[in-house]
């Protein structure tokens, strides 16, 4: 198995924040409003800590604290120092009401990537990244985490934790029968339910991760993604591998669920929608990315944009 951020030392996990709450729509653009109003206030005084967090978001405490942390894991707030700010990439999409409502499939791609892509989330890194098999139950993750945090000493990650932590993760995919006895909050799906990359494999607990091309999925968030993944797996490096693209944790094969010849087709478009920033190339049998420059931070948020289509012109 291939090893990554995971099993550094100076590695901290994340198996809680979410207080069993899938994300939800409405959320993001809600968290993104509030800060924008509120930003720059030490995160003690701010509007998910403040006496009238409730009413002003209309939600319970513990969904005040969830809408939080979504927000900071789909890389729409960003936290430095008890401080929150809206990131560039959630000004494009809020504030400038490029997708609102995540109503578009990029918005809830580029939410998954975050969260998925980035080793933060340490479940749900793990289960794309390092979980061997296509097909799963809930207890396979659980006893591969639990195997992975004895292994590694990490503190309070009792068997409960990371219980609770694999259930929200499958509901975060996995649309859940609706329930008479659950109320109007309870019975909304994720949004990333609607990517269809774990399907319930008609068993009484049994997933699969559904691996193949994502037609929904559009070159500007891939773009998006290659150029995060590159900056974090090998930013010194002018080239990489289709193994490394393909393979490594945390690399947009694993984490959006590609086989190989959907992620050819991907990386041969890659040229024209970086207007040559990138080249894919297939010289000698060897296969590889080559970056003739670096994309900026403005760069890849127009990359994104050409996913909106009319709306983000």
């Amino acid at each position: 198995m291939r090893r990554g951020p995971l099993y550094t030392e100076d590695y901290h996990p994340q198996l809680s924040g979410h207080e069993t709450f899938p994300l939800r729509y409405g959320w993001l653009k809600k968290a993104f409003d509030a800060v924008s109003a509120d930003e720059g206030v030490a995160d003690g005084g701010s509007i998910f800590s403040r006496n009238d967090a409730i009413a002003y978001f209309g939600v319970g405490k513990n969904m005040v604290g969830s809408m939080r942390h979504w927000a900071i894991s789909a890389g729409m707030l960003q936290e430095d120092n008890r401080r929150l700010a809206c990131t560039p990439l959630g000004n494009l999409l809020f504030g400038l009401n490029l997708d609102p409502y995540m109503e578009d499939p990029a918005t809830s791609w580029l939410v998954h990537w975050h969260v998925a892509g980035r080793p933060e989330k340490t479940t749900w890194f793990w289960a794309f990244s390092h979980f061997p098999a296509l097909s799963f139950e809930r207890d396979m993750l659980i006893r591969g985490i639990l195997s992975l945090a004895h292994e590694r000493g990490w503190p309070r990650a009792s068997s409960a934790t990371i219980k609770r932590d694999v259930s929200c993760f499958v509901r975060t995919y996995v649309p859940q029968p609706v329930s008479r006895r659950a109320n109007y909050e309870d019975s909304l799906e994720s949004p990333l339910t609607e990517l269809g990359l774990i399907r319930p494999t008609g068993g009484r607990d049994g997933f699969r991760f559904v691996r193949g091309p994502k037609p929904s999925l559009g070159i500007g968030v891939f773009g998006f993604a290659i150029s995060d993944f590159w900056d974090r797996f090998s930013g010194e490096q002018n080239t990489l591998s289709f193994e490394a693209l393909a393979h490594e944790p945390g690399s947009p094969g694993r984490v959006f669920v590609l086989d190989e010849n959907a992620l050819v087709d991907l990386l041969g478009e890659l040229e024209v929608a970086t207007e040559g920033a990138y080249r894919w190339s297939e010289t000698a049998g060897l296969k590889q990315l080559i970056r003739i420059r670096s994309l900026s931070e403005e760069e890849r948020l127009r990359l994104v944009e050409r996913d909106y289509g009319p709306r983000a012109a």
